[in-house]
């Protein structure tokens, strides 16, 4: 199997290695020992570890997912030069990675934590010899989309990265409005869960706007919790969540 080199061992590093684990090799590198030894037990897998100062990348397929304004004081502790650097870095461009990490050749991809459970929505762009590579690479956990250039990955940045952020302040949201009138916490809960399950699966297929006609009636319960949404700008709130977020991916 082919080895993919982890930079870094927080949560999304560990979100796609779950993924990818049984597929690739892994193998890790960090600056704490104790940290790499918590990332392998939390993988349940056996990972190949390494301290950061000095390490080698030569020649290695190698995913970076430090934070991202770490880049530079992580590039000053490596040496070699990797085939490929696949960053995971919010708002961190292809200029500025190629500037700090040495490298053949440099692909950015967004996924989020659903990677953990293989069905991340990762965004991708960069060298187009690796696209083939990096989509599936990514594509082992979840969905790829190749795009045209840097602004429209931090675009997607700001909706497919984060957004998981907002998915889970709505279904806190929603489940709490369930017990306000209510229904049991646990209740509301599993009630919530499958609402996103079975919405998952349908939004695949139809239209927003459809499936918000299709279960809205004249007069309805459904109009009534709609209008509610609309007065209070939900639909504005969400637009200025990823406008916010995009605008700060460019900061990073």
């Amino acid at each position: 199997m082919q080895t993919i080199t982890f930079i870094g061992n927080g949560n999304m590093g560990l979100s796609i290695a779950k993924g990818l684990k049984g597929k690739y090799n892994i193998e890790v590198v960090g600056r704490n020992m104790n940290k790499l030894d918590a990332f392998e037990k939390a993988l349940d897998a056996h990972v190949d570890k390494y301290l950061l100062d000095d390490f080698d990348m030569t020649d290695k397929t190698v995913l970076l997912c430090v934070k991202p304004n770490n880049v530079e004081e992580v590039g000053k502790k490596l040496s070699g030069k990797a085939r490929v650097l696949f960053s995971v870095l919010a708002g961190t461009t292809v200029e500025k990675l190629k500037q700090n990490i040495k490298s053949k050749a440099v692909v950015r991809a967004m996924p989020n934590l659903a990677a953990s459970v293989g069905a991340s929505m990762t965004t991708l762009t960069g060298d187009h010899r690796y696209q083939k590579e990096a989509s599936e690479l990514l594509g082992a956990v979840g969905q790829t989309l190749w795009l045209n250039s840097e602004k429209e990955i931090d675009i997607a940045t700001a909706l497919a990265g984060s957004g998981p952020a907002y998915l889970a302040l709505i279904a806190e949201a929603l489940a709490d409005g369930a017990v306000k009138q209510g229904l049991k916490r646990e209740d509301a809960m599993a009630t919530m869960r499958g609402l996103f399950a079975g919405f998952g699966t349908l939004i695949q297929e139809v239209h927003p706007s459809l499936l918000k006609d299709a279960v809205m009636s004249p007069g309805g319960t459904t109009a009534a919790g709609y209008g509610a949404l609309e007065a209070g700008n939900v639909r504005a709130a969400c637009m200025d969540a990823v406008e916010k977020a995009y605008k700060r991916a460019t900061e990073l």
